[in-house]
């Protein structure tokens, strides 16, 4: 069992969290994940650290904590609410050296600009431009990037300078809310962006195919692949231990490529699979697989693509090569994380960590 960081375990989280005059905040970060990304962070005495998505207050009181009373907290979100509730708690506890303002995090923010450190509390489309031009030589950033162009894909890396160009020093499996450009209420019932096709009565469900580019502009293939999905002629069982949710959504991204899609169904149930304009086959995160038909060229594929995954030994994120490759066309501007396969034979297994 790690060491209990006695700065981190200073910070109250049920005041930010259950706070009793403001109220209980629905949607936020599991404690235990924020103590994780601080930590990663590797936040010093004087630091100066910009953080993206105050939430609570309570990541920020953390980073606060760890850069001391010579060091400083810029914290940025888009909810003028979470932010003025943020600013007066930490007043309230005499925490001065946060100063929390209303901005797009995307772009980060330049007044206080360069920052040491930068934490980013939600998943960008990509690492922004931004965020390595505010970060001096020696900087770090801990971030929830996606790798690929999907909802809920995404693994939180540790990023530093290599002669001004970021690079991944590690991985691990986890994910925050998407960023958006406006306070959603919403947001974590119909993803932002990367949704194909959704329909929100009588309760929100929703599609995100990976071969989006060869769908007519009316999305017909998306709707179809839905359709089939919520009215399956198939359901089976998957026969193998319970699901690694988190170990299944990257490896999925790696053997399913283009025709890897990610569902929102009924009662919010998950699932991953394989779709066509024509067929349909996902595997839910109680191991309930649902096809369009029993004999379906979806269902086959989705078959290979979990027998190849129990064979790779249901890797560990660090199985993973990740890379940042330039995007400057994107917006905003920067570099998409990519994920490869250190190997193709059986992976050490781990224990993911869970955002």
């Amino acid at each position: 069992m790690a060491a209990v960081d006695p700065l981190l375990s200073s910070v109250p989280d049920r005041y930010y969290i259950h706070n009793e005059e403001r109220g209980e905040t629905l949607h936020r970060s599991a404690p235990e994940a924020i103590q994780r990304e601080v930590t990663a962070l590797d936040v010093r005495e004087g630091h100066h650290v910009l953080e993206i998505g105050t939430g609570t207050g309570y990541s920020g009181a953390l980073l606060a904590a760890r850069a001391g009373k010579s060091g400083h907290v810029t914290s940025v979100d888009i909810s003028d609410h979470l932010v003025t509730w943020a600013d007066r708690l930490h007043h309230q506890r005499d925490v001065t050296t946060i100063t929390c303002h209303v901005a797009d995090g995307m772009t980060g923010y330049p007044p206080h600009a360069p920052y040491q450190r930068i934490a980013a509390w939600c998943a960008p489309p990509r690492l922004p431009r931004a965020w390595i031009d505010q970060l001096t030589p020696d900087g770090r950033i801990v971030a929830c990037l996606p790798i690929a162009a999907q909802p809920s894909t995404t693994l939180i890396a540790t990023i530093t300078l290599t002669a001004g160009q970021p690079h991944v020093e590690t991985v691990i499996f986890g994910g925050y809310a998407q960023s958006t450009a406006t306070a959603a209420e919403d947001a974590l019932t119909i993803p932002g962006r990367w949704v194909d096709h959704h329909i929100d009565q009588p309760q929100p469900v929703w599609i995100s195919i990976g071969w989006r580019n060869h769908d007519d502009p009316q999305r017909t293939g998306a709707r179809t692949a839905l359709a089939l999905l919520l009215n399956p002629g198939h359901t089976e069982t998957y026969p193998h231990t319970s699901l690694d949710w988190l170990s299944w959504t990257t490896y999925s991204v790696i053997v399913g490529g283009p025709q890897r899609s990610i569902a929102a169904l009924d009662g919010g149930k998950r699932g991953i699979g394989h779709t066509t304009a024509t067929s349909a086959a996902v595997i839910l995160t109680d191991g309930t697989i649902l096809a369009d038909n029993a004999n379906s060229p979806s269902l086959t594929a989705l078959r290979t693509w979990l027998q190849r995954w129990e064979q790779a030994g249901r890797p560990c994120a660090t199985w993973y090569n990740a890379e940042l490759v330039p995007n400057n066309d994107g917006d905003p501007p920067g570099w998409d994380l990519r994920i490869t396969a250190q190997q193709f034979g059986t992976a050490p297994r781990g224990l993911p960590s869970s955002g």
